[in-house]
């Protein structure tokens, strides 16, 4: 049986309990911040990049084009939080070939705070891209009677990323440890190589929805030299 990860105590820090969400959002993060330390540290410009270097650069690029292209906008806006999203996400899911390990993403509280980040920043970036005024005007497109299904949907698709990177992520860890349970010498190798593409195929999936959310609203100039292109 296997046992949510918020209920999970794993010991107690100045008379706290830590749990498993908590434990293990904290060794990938962990993770990460040595990634970071050691790729930066060993930066070149004028010399042969190193492979390392090569593939941070592969990743940087990637994802720029991807927002681009999704959001039709300057990705420096958006980079910051969607690369977190993607690197936290596809991280956490390779650790979990790790036999003791259990993903941060397949606890609720996990998904459901990404979520909140994502619908939190969707007005941040609305206003900050059409103004106040240009924000709020998308509640009433294309008729005011539409406000209350605009508002239900912004809330809606939001929080559907949490439940649906949490079912995805836990009907995995239940599904390979049925199989492990009925033949634990032949299925893990091949189960763990599957893990990790779909691991890395639900960091995409979401950091693409994320751009697309909080990307809704797009610039005055963009819209304007959409519709010159148009004529």
């Amino acid at each position: 049986m296997i046992q949510n990860l918020d209920d999970q105590i794993m010991f107690y820090l100045f008379g706290y309990p830590v749990n498993a969400t908590l434990f293990y959002t904290w060794i990938t993060m962990m993770v990460l911040t040595i990634l970071a330390m050691w790729i930066s540290s060993n930066l070149q410009s004028n010399k042969r990049p190193s492979r390392l270097q090569v593939l941070a650069e592969m990743l940087v690029v990637t994802l720029n084009q991807q927002i681009h292209e999704v959001s039709n906008d300057v990705p420096h806006k958006y980079i910051s939080l969607i690369s977190t999203f993607f690197l936290f996400i596809a991280t956490s899911n390779i650790l979990g070939i790790i036999p003791w390990f259990d993903p941060p993403t397949a606890s609720l509280s996990t998904t459901a705070a990404f979520a909140f980040v994502v619908f939190c920043a969707i007005p941040y970036y609305g206003i900050k891209n059409a103004g106040i005024k240009g924000y709020f005007k998308k509640f009433i497109d294309p008729t005011p009677v539409m406000l209350p299904l605009n508002i239900i949907s912004d809330f809606s698709s939001t929080f559907a990323l949490a439940f649906r990177l949490y079912g995805n992520m836990l009907s995995g860890i239940v599904i390979v440890t049925v199989l492990m349970m009925l033949a634990p010498f032949v299925i893990p190798i091949p189960l763990q190589l599957l893990g990790l593409l779909t691991g890395t195929i639900q960091a995409y999936i979401f950091a693409l929805l994320a751009i697309v959310y909080v990307s809704a609203v797009a610039p005055q100039e963009v819209l304007i030299n959409n519709d010159t292109k148009g004529e």
